[in-house]
Parts: structure tokens; C-alpha cells; sequence
């Protein structure tokens, strides 16, 4: 049997977004997600909005979405969190407080799952003494993470304009095993679904050992 392509599995969800993307007021849901629109027409225009550091944008009402730097379309999982993250967006301050994602809304259920999906690979990655928190540093600030003074090393990674997420690393040592944990913004709930978070906390995880694989011998 053909495997199925991305476009293929996601149809349905693909689908769903672009009808309840076209059904917003674009200007009020950018101002509720803290993006900017801009109109290209009565009844027409696109949403400017970064994401892992990268800008896109998404037009409306379509739903299209492309790079600002080449024009690409980017894959499915980005597509549907930056429509995801338009849609839901209620304009609720940042907590600048973190939660642990057993804590978002039907994450206890999860958070076995989710800590197989992010924290365990980083623990695998970075959790070794000696070169495991160098390779971490440096692929968190490559990243564009800004430290933070939890663990042995912390940073926090702004990865859209109201959703910011942190790893926490602890290296193992004679007393404790290493440990990995992926924080949220007490607020993130207000702007993406906790479906959403567990994926984008995966995404992260997966661009940090990738480039940390990049960047060292």
C-alpha cells in the first residue's frame, strides 16, 4: 500500500482550519494574536507572523501559507499550527510564569505521551555529562533561545509572538539521572490547543537535536 502523503493525512484538519480562518474578522484576530494584517483588497489579505524565528505569511481568506524570505509553502504541522494559533488566539496577557504541560488543559492524560515525544529524545541528546550541556547551549542560542537560571542550563524560546516555551536540562550526575523538562507559558492555552503544544514542544525538541547534530563533531 502507497504511504500516505502529509497533505493526504491531515486533509481533514487542513480543511477545518481553512473554513474557521476564513470565517474570522482578520483584523480583530490579529490583533487578538498580536500579528500583523495587512489588506490587499476589499476582501482580501495576509497575516505577517514569525514563527521559530522565521517570518511567514498567511493569506486570508485562504488560509495559504508561505515563507516571506522565499515564497515556499512550509510543511503541513506548520500550516496548520500557524492557523491553529490565528484562530484560537484570545488576546490574553502572557502569565510570564511557567507550566509543566501536565498542567495545560487535558495534559495530565497526556503527559506520558508527551514526555516520550520531547523530553526523553533531549535526554538522550543532551543529558550526558560533559559534552551533552555544551551541545545543548549552543544549539538553543543557534536557535535564538535566551538563557534562563534554572537547572543546569535553561533557555526560553519564543516561538510565536504569544506562545513561548523553555527546556529545562539537568545533567546526569553520581546521584540523579539527567532530566529534560519543556515548559509553557502559563497563558498558552488561550492560544494554541494543548494537541497544538504537545506538537509544537515535540517540533522544538527535534530542532534542537538537529542542530546540535549539525554544529558538532
Amino acid at each position: 500500500m502507497k504511504a500516505r502523503t502529509p497533505e493526504e493525512t491531515y486533509q481533514d484538519a487542513l480543511e477545518k482550519a481553512k473554513t474557521e480562518f476564513s470565517r474570522l474578522d482578520p483584523v480583530e484576530a490579529a490583533g487578538r494574536a498580536g500579528v500583523i494584517y495587512t489588506a490587499l483588497g476589499s476582501d482580501a489579505g495576509q497575516v505577517e507572523i514569525a514563527f521559530f524565528g522565521t517570518h511567514y505569511y498567511v493569506q486570508w481568506p485562504s488560509g495559504a501559507a508561505v515563507r516571506a524570505s522565499d515564497q515556499k509553502e512550509p510543511d503541513v504541522p506548520t500550516r496548520l499550527l500557524l492557523m491553529h494559533y490565528i484562530i484560537t488566539a484570545d488576546g490574553t496577557p502572557m502569565a510570564n510564569k511557567w507550566i509543566a504541560f501536565r498542567n495545560l488543559p487535558s495534559g495530565l492524560g497526556y503527559d506520558a505521551a508527551f514526555q516520550r515525544r520531547a523530553s526523553a529524545p533531549l535526554v538522550q541528546a543532551f543529558g550526558v555529562p560533559g559534552h551533552g550541556q555544551t551541545n545543548f547551549e549552543v544549539a538553543a542560542r543557534m536557535l535564538g533561545g535566551e538563557r534562563l537560571r534554572f537547572g543546569d542550563a535553561a533557555f526560553c524560546f519564543p516561538l510565536l509572538p504569544r506562545v513561548w516555551l523553555a527546556v529545562v536540562l539537568y545533567v546526569a550526575d553520581e546521584e540523579f539521572p539527567a532530566s529534560a523538562n519543556v515548559l509553557f507559558d502559563g497563558a498558552a492555552e488561550h492560544y494554541l490547543a494543548t494537541e497544538d503544544l504537545a506538537v509544537l514542544g515535540g517540533m522544538l525538541a527535534g530542532r534542537l537535536i538537529k542542530t546540535a547534530k549539525a554544529v558538532t563533531p
